[in-house]
């Protein structure tokens, strides 16, 4: 099998050059994906003859004198996103034989920029769930411990790239869909400002502020690369806009807060912790300026008291296939459904009131003086396929959805935000630094993230003595 370049750059400027054949690259990806997918399933639709074909119209650009930025990349799409001729079925069975009409303007964008689509990464039905799991395509796995989850539900992309089968995934990522994934799997996922990337054509209701379309990748170059590809809006998306220019500041005259769990409280399993607090550190030692302070949310801010626009959406969207029909369905998406159903409009007034005082009180934030806030992204490590969360976190009995407390408050709030992997002493399993700003921050938060990772590459001096 040919030997890939180190990144989706690397890889870009090796066709670019000559030095790799778009079709060579295109043909390797889809034998790793044939050799390491059946186990994993991440990867949920292939077709090889479409991204063959797209290689060979790729070689004629680049002979006619192109020089794309992701010339030869080849990206898998969450089963969310619409790619021309391409299936996309949300991990729902409604959607099985759907075959996606018109390709979104990220597709398009992507391709101009001469990525190539070798994949369908798998989901949670409708992204709703942490796992990605669906009675269509079945449990996506952990590339490092099969007995686990990559979370969700943006976990195909994630999983997909952990194990080296692709350079770059598009997800999704409207409460953490794509940071959490990322964050147990050990790659970058990066969550753009509400607004800046436009999000159809796709299903009806995809395009809002809060779900936004999510580049992930193995490092935070690759992925800025593929954020500059897809960027921009769609005059007929009214809620898109374009990113204002930036005043970049040098990563080191920012003022960045220190959150352990971005004033939410709840457990931390002390793996994540103990990695959080010596990358905070080194971080500091590196010439950050990092104060600890929290983000001071509404009175009664949780996940829970947001859910019910979720609920609201799904039981709208397909509460009459599910009275219809129910066994087509996932069960834990069918009970979200079910408490849809039974909403009141108060019910359904009072969270959306609850999301705009978090997008105010996020903004208040960033405007006190503080650029970016860091903490984990998730407060536990991976878990078990078959459960929707861990029972515990830190020895302490919680909730199904405990693991998803530290990253909806930035979609609600149009924050850019973005997961890095951090290392760790303890834990033979992935653990994230999550990286917030202001809305429009897009650019400096990469920007910070690529200093962070710099930075926690380097090996400490009980990692060169362990080595």
């Amino acid at each position: 099998m040919m030997q890939q370049p180190a990144s989706a750059l690397a890889l870009a400027q090796a066709v670019r050059s000559g030095y790799v054949d778009a079709s060579d690259g295109v043909a390797a990806a889809l034998a790793r994906i044939a050799t390491d997918n059946p186990v994993l399933n991440a990867i949920v639709t292939v077709d090889p003859d479409r991204s063959l074909a797209e290689a060979a119209a790729l070689t004629r650009r680049l002979r006619a004198g192109e020089r794309p930025a992701l010339a030869g990349v080849p990206i898998v799409i969450k089963d969310a996103i619409w790619a021309e001729g391409w299936r996309a079925t949300q991990g729902s069975r409604l959607y099985a034989d759907f075959v996606a009409p018109a390709s979104s303007l990220s597709i398009d964008r992507l391709r101009r920029a001469g990525a190539i689509v070798v994949g369908v990464a798998n989901m949670s039905e409708f992204g709703c769930k942490g796992v990605t799991s669906n009675p269509l395509h079945g449990v996506t796995r952990h590339p490092i411990d099969f007995r686990l989850t990559p979370g969700g539900s943006s976990g195909g992309c994630a999983s997909a790239l952990a194990a080296g089968l692709v350079p770059l995934a598009l997800g999704t990522d409207g409460g953490g869909s794509a940071r959490r994934p990322a964050a147990h799997t050990g790659v970058v996922g990066f969550k753009p400002s509400g607004g800046v990337v436009a999000h159809g054509p796709g299903f009806p209701g995809s395009a809002s502020l809060t779900s936004v379309i999510a580049p992930m990748g193995h490092c935070v170059a690759d992925v800025a690369a593929m954020f500059e590809a897809i960027l921009g809006p769609d005059p007929s998306e009214a809620l898109t806009c374009t990113l204002p220019a930036p005043v970049l500041k040098p990563s080191e005259q920012l003022t960045i807060a220190y959150a352990r769990t971005f004033g939410l409280g709840g457990p931390v399993d002390p793996d994540v912790a103990e990695a959080i607090e010596a990358a905070v550190t080194r971080l500091r030692a590196a010439g950050l300026q990092i104060i600890e302070v929290d983000p001071l949310w509404p009175a009664g801010a949780c996940e829970a008291a947001l859910m019910p626009m979720q609920w609201a959406g799904l039981a709208q969207s397909h509460g009459a296939a599910w009275q219809t029909d129910p066994d087509r369905f996932d069960p834990y998406i069918g009970a979200q459904i079910e408490r849809g159903l039974g909403l009141s409009a108060r019910d359904v007034l009072a969270a959306q009131g609850m999301a705009s005082a978090i997008m105010q009180s996020a903004a208040r934030f960033f405007h006190s003086g503080i650029d970016m806030v860091i903490g984990p992204t998730s407060p536990c490590l991976a878990w078990p396929h078959g459960q929707l969360g861990p029972d515990t976190i830190a020895g302490v009995a919680v909730d199904d959805r405990a693991h998803a407390a530290f990253t909806p408050f930035f979609n609600h709030g149009l924050c850019a935000a973005i997961s890095i992997p951090v290392p760790s002493e303890r834990s033979r399993l992935p653990i994230g630094l999550q990286i917030a700003g202001p809305r429009f921050s897009d650019r400096q938060v990469l920007a910070l993230a690529h200093v962070a990772e710099a930075v926690l590459a380097t090996p400490t001096a009980h990692q060169r003595s362990a080595s």
